[in-house]
């Protein structure tokens, strides 16, 4: 039994399909908040594997909860933008169109994830922090930035591309321009508390494999 955060939900399900008709290995992964995830696993409940942003897995590494030496880096996965269906889409194809669009925006929806922290670390290379501090709002732990701007409660939000494409009732204008890239890379670990490490590490050179790439691009990620 495998965690992740939502970020990488459908793309670990299909994974888990295509390795259970190739191995008859039966895999199934609880997809929760990554910040939730992060602190089951330090928890110490029984997961085999966990797959989160890279930064958490070395913070569940160091802690033990994760065996350092099964740390696997899977996908790269870009932060989209996106607007309610329908609305007017602002440009969003420079930086600075995308500067313009954020200062006129009348609220800004982000993650609980690395995408979020990375977005108010822009804002303030920007230098419109301060202006902008009453108009973010930040998705609960779980709750897709996608769903607060499909029923309007955001007008421009910021998630990982894996995340808004399967959300209904938005439009994604695109992945951030170059120059403000956001990309976050998603690694696996193997658990300490695991009771079939071998079987893990087998998935896990599956998942890491070239045939699981095209199942990554499919979701809208990059083989890591």
């Amino acid at each position: 039994m495998g965690i992740s955060s939502m970020a990488t939900r459908l793309v670990l399900a299909e994974l888990a399909d295509a390795y259970r008709a190739l191995s008859g290995t039966d895999v199934a992964f609880e997809s929760v908040g990554g910040v939730d995830a992060a602190k089951r696993v330090q928890a110490g409940e029984a997961f085999d594997l966990v797959v989160l942003a890279a930064d958490a897995i070395d913070k569940l590494i160091a802690t033990g909860r994760v065996v350092g030496d099964s740390k696997a880096d899977l996908v790269r996965s870009p932060v989209a933008i996106a607007v309610r269906a329908g609305a007017p889409g602002p440009d969003v194809g420079s930086e600075d169109a995308l500067r313009r669009a954020v200062l006129s925006a009348r609220t800004l929806g982000y993650s609980t994830g690395p995408s979020g922290t990375a977005l108010l670390k822009l804002f303030e290379r920007w230098g419109i922090a301060d202006s902008v501090r009453d108009r973010v709002v930040q998705a609960p732990p779980g709750v897709p930035v996608g769903r607060l701007v499909a029923q309007f409660e955001v007008e421009l939000g910021f998630q990982q591309f894996s995340e808004m494409a399967s959300q209904p009732g938005i439009d994604v204008l695109g992945t951030m321009p170059p120059g403000c890239e956001i990309v976050s890379t998603f690694t696996a670990g193997l658990c300490a508390a695991s009771s079939q490490p071998a079987a893990v590490r087998a998935l896990l050179a599956f998942m890491r494999s070239p045939a699981a790439a095209e199942t990554k691009r499919r979701h809208g990620m990059e083989p890591a």
